[in-house]
């Protein structure tokens, strides 16, 4: 993939086909064009190896109030006029909507991101595979009880969009990113444990091998001998990777259209306090170390620092120029898409702002608990209309302000709106993951824990 550094192929496309729009109709043309290669590999030999590449263009065309949309998987001219003619048929069955409109242009610049790495478009496929054993041989050697291996991957991406309109958008951007991760299994007295590491970068520089080794390595061993904890009230410590997986909850029901639609706890409560004073959620993809970072969001508007909670109290949800309409409101460069798709909505690099102490001050600070490293199944364990949660969990026991005993087979239960409220302390220990979330260390208070 040899992207050029201004888009020009692309954009030229785009404009080609908004250049035959009629008076009376707006366009819109989305051309994307990506690359990405996954690599397992599995006892120093390569278990798999996929490299693909997709591109098209996706056409909306909106006509009294009716939209239509249709793509092609090609970048051939001529097709493209054939989807632009097929989206302006579908138009013709599309309801009538007073809101249907593409976004228009908003005064914000695009940021100018270093988020492109040539490091990583010309990074050969054998030193992929050779970074994929390295993690591999890495977490054996990390300690004596690594009996095995469940998987162990690099995973890379590049990408790049041009979205051009009738109404006077004009953007491009492109993107890389990689990663490394694997899950570990410990053994000892036939119990079998494991334990999750990775490493995210924006070239294969940047990648930390030995540090995801030895996470997962250190993730798995010491759950070795956990037993299930008895029932009652604590104070738990997520783990970042942990908080990572509520934000992502959190940040569905913080967009535009989950609220329009009734599907999120927080409709009607802008404004409010709703968490804890030191809780503080932006989402951010204009910050380059969030691994969904990027410079224009899926209708060609420049994304921005959007601050979704302000020391606890509820400033904003994220639009895109659809939602925004309904609401009443902007939009806040938060539209979501493929060229296969239409906009939808949704936070893109969500985080906490981080605090000033490190995970052991925070153990310490429980003083008796639960540090949670892992839960299993939290998607389908919380009710986003409600904010009920029951998730599958493990992790370590805090006896007087220390790491002690490792326990497993419970769940941990509450609300997330007590949760919010309950945060007494936030972690400066911020991860991000290869995921729309970043994580830090959270100490949360009078959460239920399920066990024996």
């Amino acid at each position: 993939m040899s992207a050029q550094p201004d888009g020009a192929e692309l954009l030229a496309l785009a404009e080609r086909v908004v250049a035959l729009a009629a008076g009376d109709e707006q366009v819109e043309a989305v051309v994307v064009r990506d690359l990405g290669t996954e690599i397992k590999v599995y006892e120093g030999e390569i278990e798999s190896l996929s490299s693909a590449q997709s591109q098209g263009i996706g056409i909306r065309v909106i006509k009294g109030g009716r939209q239509g949309f249709a793509y092609a998987g090609t970048l051939d001219v001529d097709v493209a006029a054939e989807t632009l003619a097929e989206a302006r048929d579908n138009a013709g069955f599309g309801t009538v909507d007073e809101f249907a409109g593409l976004a228009e242009p908003d005064g914000v610049a695009p940021a100018e991101l270093p988020l492109w790495s040539d490091a990583l478009a010309s990074f050969p496929a054998a030193r992929k595979v050779a970074l994929a054993l390295e993690l591999e041989r890495a977490v054996r050697g990390a300690d004596p009880r690594i009996s095995g291996i469940e998987s162990a991957e690099y995973v890379d991406s590049m990408s790049e969009a041009a979205i051009v309109t009738t109404t006077g958008i004009r953007a491009y951007s492109r993107d890389t990113g990689c990663y490394v991760s694997t899950y570990a299994m410990a053994e000892q007295d036939g119990e079998v444990q494991t334990g999750f590491g990775f490493s995210v970068g924006r070239d294969p520089a940047e990648l930390d091998v030995d540090r995801a080794a030895t996470d997962a390595a250190e993730r798995a061993t010491r759950m070795l001998g956990a037993t299930k904890p008895r029932s009652e009230r604590l104070t738990v410590v997520l783990d970042p990777w942990v908080t990572a997986q509520f934000l992502g909850i959190l940040a569905f029901t913080l967009n535009g259209e989950s609220v329009l639609k009734g599907r999120s706890l927080f409709a009607d409560r802008l404004g409010e306090e709703v968490a804890s004073p030191l809780v503080t959620l932006v989402d951010d993809p204009t910050d380059i170390r969030a691994f969904t970072a990027t410079e224009i969001d899926g209708e060609g508007l420049a994304t921005r620092r959007n601050v979704l909670i302000d020391g606890g109290r509820l400033e904003r949800f994220v639009h895109n120029a659809y939602t925004a309409r309904r609401a009443g409101t902007v939009s806040t460069g938060s539209a979501v898409r493929g060229f296969k798709s239409t906009p939808g909505v949704g936070c893109m690099a969500t985080s906490l702002v981080p605090g000033s102490q490190g995970q052991a001050e925070l153990v310490r600070l429980a003083g008796e608990g639960v540090l949670v490293q892992e839960v299993a199944g939290l998607h389908s364990g919380v009710n986003p209309v409600s904010g009920d949660f029951s998730t599958g969990a493990e992790g370590l026991r805090i006896r007087g302000g220390e790491l002690a005993e490792p326990v497993r087979e419970f769940t941990i239960a509450s609300t997330l709106q007590k949760m919010l409220r309950d945060v007494v302390a936030v972690g400066d220990d911020l991860q991000w993951l290869p995921m729309p979330a970043a994580g830090v260390s959270v100490v949360i208070t009078d959460v239920t824990v399920s066990g024996a």
